[in-house]
């Protein structure tokens, strides 16, 4: 923590950037908050330990965020995929943000361009904890009438805040599907179709694209998995189409990209 704090300070006298976005103790002893140091002597509160998973890359293509100039964020290696995937979809130019990434150690590299994050990355480990494809198989492995009534009974719990949209740093649409009225393309209260169109729709927008940084289920007040339908999504897409998002600047997006051997011939 000693380091980062240096660090950042260090950047902000130099004036290499304008704006380090980091973590800092939240409310209770449980959570953590962004923080926006724009001044060196706000590097003393930033943190960096378990209660940090937010993903502050979603902050990056905020308009008021970048109307402060260069920022440096802390970076966890989901939030660098996040950067390159952002990368990939036009959002950000190289070198237009530092990236501050924390070793187990607590060491800090910074990483100033695509390249830099590329090379990074592809020292860390693949793909999903054993856990978590346990968890993944055991879902898909289920009977689908036994699957169907488990995600009917996760998303009958949505309260249609959005929080998931809030935190996820791919949900950037400048105007949602939800806030759409002309026509009305989703119910606006809670309702159990309603729920079942807003997750599954949000989740094909992911497929392809997502970087499982389960920032959305973490933000989730009533705590549904909707991380576990995108990583249903996401083997489906890397499966299918070879989709890794996150991973390299050249990457396609899968559900937007013509190949000439496309095996569906609907699409000649």
């Amino acid at each position: 923590m000693e380091s980062l704090q240096k660090k950042a300070r260090a950047l902000l006298e130099a004036a290499a950037v304008k704006v380090v976005i980091g973590y800092t103790a939240g409310s209770d002893a449980e959570r953590a908050r962004p923080l926006f140091a724009r001044f060196p002597e706000q590097a003393q509160q930033l943190i960096y330990d378990a209660r940090c998973r937010q993903n502050l890359a979603t902050y990056l293509l905020k308009p008021e965020v970048q109307a402060l100039g260069k920022a440096a964020v802390v970076a966890r290696p989901a939030t660098l995929r996040t950067i390159l995937q952002y990368a990939v979809e036009n959002r950000l130019v190289d070198e237009a943000v530092l990236a501050l990434a924390v070793g187990d150690a607590g060491e800090i590299t910074e990483l100033a361009n695509f390249a830099a994050l590329e090379e990074y990355l592809a020292k860390l480990p693949r793909g999903l904890t054993t856990a978590e494809e346990q968890e993944i198989a055991r879902l898909t492995g289920m009977p689908l009438e036994q699957r169907w009534a488990f995600w009917h009974a996760e998303l009958e719990r949505c309260i249609k805040c959005y929080a998931c949209r809030a935190a996820c740093p791919l949900c950037y649409c400048t105007r949602c599907i939800t806030d759409v009225n002309q026509p009305q393309w989703l119910p606006v209260a809670s309702s159990p179709l309603g729920n079942l169109e807003w997750n599954v729709v949000r989740a094909m927008h992911l497929a392809g694209r997502c970087i499982d940084c389960g920032s959305c289920a973490d933000a989730c007040p009533e705590g549904i998995r909707i991380d576990l339908l995108n990583r249903v999504l996401a083997q489906e897409a890397q499966a299918q189409f070879g989709a890794e998002p996150g991973y390299s600047t050249r990457r396609e997006y899968a559900l937007s990209t013509f190949k000439p051997d496309d095996k569906e011939e609907f699409i000649r």
